[in-house]
């Protein structure tokens, strides 16, 4: 049986027993593109330039003819059948671009802390997990695939990290005695380096319930890992009112469910059930679901009564462009433990809902009334201060005496008859060829009226 088929028989076996494992995803093969400076494997021909301080193992798969290489100072090359290196001409190939060196990336840069640099291997179609669960747990079990040469940086900051055992090499280590003396070897310094420190423990999760991961500790190393390619700011969620789960870095959009549990809860089983009878309904087909037994809030413990240092956190997230959905699951969850939660072996049951979209519905139906409401409230508002500041000028000129009026009944008798037009200078002047409207005949021959005009000030008329 070859090393592919061991790893899978053990994989095997893993899910028999119900543990858990993770896989390591990337490597350091010199046959991997993403592993080169220019994200391909080098042409022929091309001088080729390994990190000077760097110790690592390498992977070679195939054939490569190259004009000269720089070597690391500690390392090795592992040659697989049919593997090897030539010398060419440099720059035999044209169709190669640049005559520039194919420089071996950094092989630190994998840290173990990373979520994103692990696989579940025993992930279903609509489960995820947390951040913090998707580096290895305490009660899982590690692989390192053995057709693939790695490096992996422990820590910093994390102190020791503990799993159920490490595969590496071929070889499974689940007594931290083996595991110790690996690390020590010549194979183990090339594989692994950091200031942290690797530990196995043999005992499985015996709990039905679940076990807790055991990354609390750890959760702000492993979200700065994953959030560095965003410069460490978690992305804005799109909706309102986020929720932020046990175990995850940021927000997200969708719904929690906490269960208390009795005895007879069973993790695997409810897992299931989720599974197969209510993801696999139609209106539930966008969803992605995580269960998982997490640390109970200290605040929240004492606000419910409960002396449970546990739950079962069931996060519940929209994984499609329709919206809703997690809502009206978690409302289902609710009734279904109502219904058959003796059964289940769940005590009680509580939700949260994140709020409604941010960007639902189209651009127009969004943007059109929110431009049409700030521009009814800005005409409101410059009205009113164009009001106040008339009203003020009026109040001003009244209490300076430039300004008088009187009822229509105090008027003076003598001016009953005066005209009530005057002469605006806005539209007439001095020499303006066209009179003003001849006074009526019952009214005196020459009078004199006041107004107030606001652009010009105090003025008066002959009438």
């Amino acid at each position: 049986m070859g090393a592919r088929g061991r790893v899978l028989l053990w994989l095997q076996l893993c899910a028999l027993t119900r543990a858990t494992y993770k896989v390591w995803v990337p490597n350091t093969n010199f046959d991997d593109a993403a592993n080169w400076s220019q994200n391909r494997t080098p042409c022929t021909g091309a001088a080729v330039e390994f990190p000077a301080d760097k110790t690592l193992s390498v992977l070679v798969r195939e054939g490569h003819s190259i004009s000269d290489m720089l070597l690391p100072l500690d390392g090795e090359f592992v040659l697989a059948s049919g593997a090897g290196f030539g010398a060419a001409d440099a720059g035999s190939r044209p169709d190669c671009g640049t005559a520039a060196r194919a420089r071996f990336l950094d092989p630190d840069r994998f840290l173990w802390l990373d979520p994103r640099l692990w696989r579940p291997g025993d992930a279903a179609r609509g489960l995820f997990s947390l951040d913090a669960e998707r580096v290895p747990c305490r009660h899982d079990d590690v692989v390192f695939p053995a057709d693939a040469s790695f490096r992996v940086g422990l820590g910093p900051g994390a102190g020791t990290v503990r799993v159920r055992s490490v595969q590496a090499l071929g070889q499974t280590f689940a007594r931290d005695e083996d595991l110790a003396a690996f690390l020590a070897s010549r194979a183990g310094r090339l594989r692994f380096h950091g200031p942290g420190a690797l530990s196995v423990d043999p005992e499985a999760c015996a709990d039905p319930s679940g076990c807790v991961c055991g990354n609390a500790e750890a959760q702000p190393w492993i979200c700065a890992a994953l959030l560095q390619p965003l410069g460490g700011v978690c992305p804005q969620a799109t909706c309102l009112e986020p929720l932020r789960p046990e175990g995850q870095c940021c927000d997200l959009c969708g719904a929690v469910v906490s269960l208390t549990h009795g005895s007879a809860f069973d993790l695997q089983q409810y897992r299931a059930r989720l599974l197969h009878t209510f993801l696999a309904l139609p209106q539930y087909q966008g969803l992605q679901v995580a269960v998982s037994k997490v640390l109970r809030p200290p605040g929240l413990r004492e606000a419910s009564g409960t002396k449970a240092d546990t739950e079962i956190q069931v996060v519940l997230v929209e994984a499609g462009p329709e919206t809703g959905g997690a809502g009206r699951l978690a409302r289902a969850l609710l009734e279904d433990i109502a219904e058959h939660g003796d059964a289940l072996g769940v005590l009680s049951a509580t939700a949260r809902e994140s709020g409604a979209p941010v960007w639902a519905g189209t651009a127009a139906g969004l943007n059109a009334p929110a431009r049409a409401g700030l521009a009814g409230g800005l005409a409101a508002s410059g009205l009113l201060v164009l009001m106040v500041l008339l009203a003020g000028a009026l109040l001003l000129l009244r209490r300076e005496g430039r300004l008088r009026w009187r009822r229509r009944d105090e008027a003076d008798p003598a001016r009953a008859g005066a005209p009530r037009g005057f002469h605006n200078p806005l539209f007439y002047t001095a020499d303006s060829a066209e009179a003003l409207p001849a006074p009526k005949s019952d009214q005196r021959s020459s009078s004199r009226s006041y107004f107030l005009n606001p652009l010009f000030g105090e003025g008066e008329a002959e009438a």
